[in-house]
């Protein structure tokens, strides 16, 4: 970790103190442009949102989709390859906003050419194929692809395009280049006739924002610094996607061969469009083997005769250019320069944005002293030219030992917080900087791990890290309330005592009086979430043909903090008051709309899904995404009732008129869609406008109902690190991971006690009574227990007849930070498991059954005994020695 001053305690760096004592003239905001204005003006959108992954995509303002749409809506655009007079109004807005951005790089048209691609890694794809490669022959060695090891994947990548000519490529490590000697230009001979080599680097790591010289553009090229010791000539392709997005490049200092962008790096808007700016000395060398409309002069479609155009955007912009999205960067560069005063301006403020937050950071120090992150930066963010307005660090507990980033996402989630985590497709700086050895990700790699997953730590090593990147519409509040969510989530005083957050706009947040304000202490009053609102008891029996199901309503008392007390449908059920020596089932649990309230149940029926019924539906939105509570909260207030005789499902939400939807769908009128669960694509069925009329009103914007096809398989994929027997295939409904979720109440128990034990030192009343805590768990069954948290040691569960696998634990989430009878948050319980688990938040196990006779139907009831079986290897600290070694526990 680059170092900064011990600073014991929980308090922020006050920011006006850190501008004063800065050795070097710090600058904050855009003079007499208001920051607090241009957020509420062009961002009103980022109210109570902090952004944090500006390296990853920044954000548009208002002002430019506003003028572009207007632009759209007064002019008429035609396809510039056309000669008609809309056309020509294309072709020459075109021309102006290529001239616009050789500008912006403080160059021109007689030096460098603008062609258009579909973003920086299509740029560099085109440079890999076109560049003149010598491959190697009996009077030369051929051709060089060198590339410094921080580069991105889209750089790495190249090195297959020169494989296939047998180009050698050789990995460059940043140490190694810091290292070169410079030699003499005539040493190197003559230079011209030899084959060419090119050499890439970034302007600026995506990884830890390290800025890399751009003099080593003029030197490689010249022959006074070689990356390696090879006769030829050089060319240097700046890859400048990450640091042309806050920082100004001057092209006519800075003359590299190529250099590819993408504009949403810039703007925000649009996407999917880039760049790559070809230095016209090198352009003539670039070859073109395929060609496609608008590219050639002349061409024969019976004999091969191809005359390319003479304009090097012409001729390797295959196709109709995205014409519309290049007309919105006109708009992208008026609206920036409005807004800022130009990129110099930028880079200042967003670097001293950058340099608090590292200061703050460093000096953040557990009671024992133990720093709190490690920061991985190649600078000491002692200026712009060396650092960008990247931190990329990984949290640390008292001990020294990482916490993995995918349970610190999570974490920040909750406080509305958005950050980056993984290696950010740069797999070279991650094992630089991380200390992962290649042998390292191979094994990762067998153990499950690729690139973009959650698997955040393995065998106790991090694979990745978390990221932070400011903008030039970040804020001080942004990296305040940043620094906030690292204090209250992992500087906790002794005894439980938690440090909340307070972002912008809520309660305890950062005075907002002066734009430059010193930082508030970040101990802060916590809010008492709102009361809340108790369901009306439910209570119905549904007759089927084949049982009697009974359904004891949304919201029945479950067992108190003491684990003794008993609900309607266990006393019905016959479980013993207050026996919690033998195991049995004491609550069931169906949820029909994913995402929605529970419907408890005290004997259901199987399928082969899972219970009948659970997770059959789904909420989506206008795109047919489905809606989970993470995004919508109030799903949870959306109450499905059953009817198996009426073969009806009956959905009531406080407010609304209740409506029924029929259990199966009418094969003749069914409207077929498709939505994805879990990246699965499912085959499902719309419910109909009736109650997507229903849910449109409750939720205030269009939403629809749909239905897992019947006639829809879907199977379980994943493995939970359990290999399932070949002869067995878990059928899933729209679940997201397996058929059935088990949770133990004495597990329960303890998490309660934990909880009411920060209350009462805190001094709050309880918070977490016994059924609201089961309930944000979401589970299928609930078990009693002897001892918390022993079903992660379960490899199997028999219940009656009925033999279950335990597929492995259940990886949380923020959404049991939901309250389900308000849909409010709290983010305690969270925090909680958190604290007691190293790696990822685990509460509960999930289950799939191994055997169905599909001849009798086959049920689950309240009072049923649970058996459950060890693993084979097992070690729990509470086990004595005899217990480990039984197979079943009585």
């Amino acid at each position: 970790m680059a170092g900064g001053a011990a600073q014991p305690g929980a308090e922020l760096l006050a920011f006006a103190g850190f501008l004063d004592s800065s050795p070097q003239p710090l600058a904050y905001g855009y003079g007499r442009r208001s920051l607090r204005e241009l957020r509420a003006r062009e961002f009103s959108r980022l109210a109570g949102t902090v952004y944090l992954d500006h390296a990853g995509a920044t954000l548009f303002p208002q002002s430019q989709l506003t003028n572009f749409t207007k632009d759209l809506m007064e002019n008429v655009y035609g396809n510039p390859h056309s000669q008609n007079i809309s056309s020509k109004l294309t072709h020459d807005t075109v021309e102006q906003v290529r001239y616009r951005i050789l500008a912006h790089f403080h160059t021109s048209p007689e030096d460098y050419t603008v062609i258009f691609t579909a973003g920086s890694t299509a740029a560099l794809k085109l440079v890999a194929e076109a560049f003149p490669w010598v491959s190697p022959g009996p009077e030369s060695s051929g051709s060089w692809f060198c590339y410094l090891t921080d580069s991105h994947t889209s750089v790495v990548g190249m090195r297959k395009i020169t494989a296939a000519m047998n180009v050698t490529s050789i990995p460059i490590r940043p140490e190694d280049m810091w290292s070169v000697e410079k030699q003499d230009a005539a040493a190197a001979g003559n230079q011209d006739c030899q084959p060419p080599h090119l050499f890439c680097y970034p302007a600026q790591s995506n990884f830890s924002g390290t800025r890399y010289p751009l003099s080593w553009i003029e030197e490689v090229k010249s022959g006074h610094t070689r990356p390696m010791s090879v006769p030829g000539k050089w060319f240097v392709l700046l890859d400048a996607a990450a640091y042309v997005g806050t920082s100004p490049l001057d092209l006519s200092v800075h003359q590299a061969d190529f250099v590819p962008i993408s504009f949403y790096k810039i703007f925000g808007f649009p996407t999917g469009l880039g760049a790559l700016l070809v230095n016209n000395r090198s352009a003539p060398l670039l070859r073109k083997t395929y060609f496609g409309g608008g590219t050639a002069a002349a061409y024969l479609a019976g004999d091969d005769f191809y005359i390319p155009r003479e304009s090097v955007a012409e001729r390797f912009e295959d196709g109709t250019i995205s014409f519309l999205d290049i007309i919105a960067l006109k708009h992208g560069f008026d609206a920036l320069e409005h807004l800022t005063g130009g990129m110099e301006n930028v880079r200042q403020h967003t670097f001293t944005l950058a340099r608090y937050t590292y200061a703050a950071l460093s000096a953040l120090r557990y009671p024992n002293g133990a720093p709190v992150v490690r920061i991985y930066s190649d600078s000491e963010f002692s200026s712009p030219e060396v650092q960008g307005p990247v931190i990329s660090f990984n949290v640390l507990d008292d001990h020294g030992r990482i916490i993995g980033y995918s349970q610190v996402d999570k974490m920040a989630s909750l406080y509305n917080i958005h950050v980056r985590t993984g290696c950010f497709c740069n797999t070279g700086a991650c094992q630089r900087h991380l200390g992962i050895s290649d042998e390292m990700v191979k094994k990762h790699l067998q153990a499950g791990h690729v690139c973009g997953d959650d698997v955040d730590l393995i065998d106790g090593q991090p694979t990745g890290s978390v990221r932070i990147s400011f903008g030039y519409m970040s804020t001080l509040e942004d990296a305040q309330a940043f620094l906030r969510f690292i204090i209250a989530t992992h500087l906790c005083p002794p005894h439980g005592q938690q440090l909340p957050l307070a972002t912008p706009g809520e309660a305890g947040a950062p005075p907002t009086g002066s734009e430059a304000q010193d930082a508030v202490p970040a101990i802060v009053a916590t809010r008492s979430p709102s009361p809340q609102e108790d369901a009306p008891p439910d209570a119905r029996v549904w007759n089927n043909s084949l049982t009697t199901v009974h359904a004891v309503g949304l919201c029945p008392p479950l067992l108190e903090a003491t684990g003794t007390q008993l609900t309607p449908s266990e006393k019905a059920a016959g479980v013993p008051d207050g026996d919690l020596g033998s195991r049995v089932i004491t609550n069931l649990y169906i949820y029909p709309i994913k995402s929605c309230a529970a419907f408890e149940v005290t004997r259901w029926p199987l399928g082969n899904q899972g219970l009948l019924y659970d997770r059959s539906w789904m909420v989506v939105n206008h795109n047919g995404i489905c809606l989970s509570q993470k995004q919508e909260p109030r799903l949870c207030l959306i109450q499905p009732f059953i009817d198996l005789q009426r073969r009806i499902m009956v959905i009531q939400a406080r407010g609304m008129e209740p409506i029924e939807v029929p259990l199966e769908e009418n094969s003749e009128r069914a409207q077929i869609c498709q939505s994805k669960v879990c990246a699965d694509r499912v085959n499902t069925y719309d419910c109909g406008e009736k109650i997507s009329s229903w849910l449109s009103k409750f939720f205030g914007r269009p939403c629809h109902l749909i239905k897992q096809s019947s006639d829809f398989q879907r199977s379980a994929r994943r493995k939970h690190g359990k290999d399932q027997p070949a002869c067995t295939t878990a059928a899933l409904s729209l679940v997201n991971e397996a058929q059935y979720l088990l949770v133990n109440r004495s597990s329960v128990l303890e998490l309660q006690q934990q909880l009411s034990t920060s209350s009462d030192e805190n001094g709050k009343e309880e918070l977490f009574p016994m059924k609201d805590l089961i309930s944000r768990f979401r589970a299928n069954i609930i078990t009693n227990g002897t001892r918390a948290f022993e079903e992660e040691n379960w490899d199997e569960v028999s219940i009656g007849s009925l033999r279950f696998q335990v597929l492995g634990p259940c990886h949380r989430c923020q959404m049991i930070c939901i309250d389900q009878q308000t849909g409010q948050r709290n983010k305690d319980i969270f925090q909680k498991l958190s604290e007691r688990q190293e790696r990822q938040v685990n509460f509960g196990v999930y289950l799939m059954h191994t055997a169905l006779d599909s001849s009798s139907p086959c049920y689950l009831s309240v009072g049923s005994q649970v058996l459950p079986m060890l693993k084979e290897n097992t070690e729990h600290d509470d086990l004595s020695a005899s217990e480990k070694h039984q197979d079943v526990i009585s």
